[in-house]
């Protein structure tokens, strides 16, 4: 085990209780729940490192924008604070690549931030106030990953793994978009290089290749050993355009995230390719 001890805020969640399973042999890890403790409980002077994971995300039930600041800024900012005043070294935030239009086609380290929805916006405000607070005692480090898929992860790709399950013929064939997804163990693996160097800065996870909507259908059903039939219906598209857009996009449309200059400032090689990502997810190991 590592000398080193962690804070994970949000470690019930996807990421935060990943991360534990996965590095609990090598970390001190200590949890904490923003929902059952206060900042002034923790004893921040057995802390090296805050990974804050925990955040206000997309939902179905909506939320005014103050709840976003309030959740995703002001309590990140809060919590950083009072890591630097105690002495703790670094601060690992998970922010999102919502802190940039996602209706963008690429993005990389110098696309403009532009955030369209009020947990993007939410999430840059406090990105610029965490990296105000950084210096040569206190790194400040900012990870934004894409849509991050594995065993249980929520998200688009849980929903389209019900689909594959259940319809044996799906209206989303020959869709030839990009889009960039992390494998929850190369997202992990990112974070815990970041942490081991102490390196500050921004940073972007990705898997090493992007992939079409269809293709990650077929994907999804040869590891479920499920035969299906994919067929294209511009109709059925121009139903979901109107409909629900938003869905539209993350389905028809691509998104690339470009993070080699991350890679190569971590001298990082991604451990999963997709494909095996994606088996992992549906095999659960």
């Amino acid at each position: 085990m590592s000398s080193s001890s962690i804070l994970i805020t949000g470690s019930s969640g996807f990421i935060g209780q990943s991360f534990q399973k996965k590095y609990k042999e090598f970390y001190r890890i200590q949890r904490f729940s923003s929902q059952k403790n206060s900042i002034g409980s923790i004893n921040f002077e057995k802390i090296d490192t805050v990974l804050h994971c925990a955040a206000l995300v997309h939902q179905k039930e909506k939320h005014s924008f103050e709840r976003y600041q309030e959740i995703n800024t002001k309590y990140p900012v809060k919590l950083a604070k009072k890591a630097k005043e105690f002495g703790v070294k670094q601060f690992v935030f998970l922010s999102t690549i919502a802190v940039f239009d996602e209706t963008l086609e690429s993005i990389d380290e110098n696309s403009i931030v532009n955030p369209i929805t009020y947990y993007g916006k939410s999430k840059l405000d406090a990105e610029k106030q965490l990296l105000y607070l950084r210096d040569e005692q206190f790194k400040v480090s900012i990870i934004r990953p894409p849509m991050v898929y594995g065993r249980n992860a929520p998200g688009n790709i849980s929903s389209l793994v019900r689909l594959v399950r259940y319809l044996p013929v799906i209206p989303l064939g020959g869709i030839n978009n990009k889009r960039s997804f992390a494998y929850i163990d190369n997202l992990l693996h990112l974070i815990n290089e970041v942490i081991i160097q102490r390196k500050d800065g921004v940073f972007f996870a990705s898997d090493d290749k992007t992939i079409n909507t269809s293709y990650l259908i077929k994907q999804i059903a040869n590891g479920l050993n499920k035969k299906i039939i994919l067929i294209s219906l511009p109709l059925f598209e121009s139903l979901i355009k109107n409909i629900l857009p938003k869905l539209h996009q993350r389905i028809y449309c691509s998104l690339v995230v470009d993070n080699k200059n991350s890679k190569k400032a971590l001298s990082l090689e991604n451990p999963v390719s997709v494909e095996e990502g994606i088996w992992r997810m549906l095999r659960n190991d």
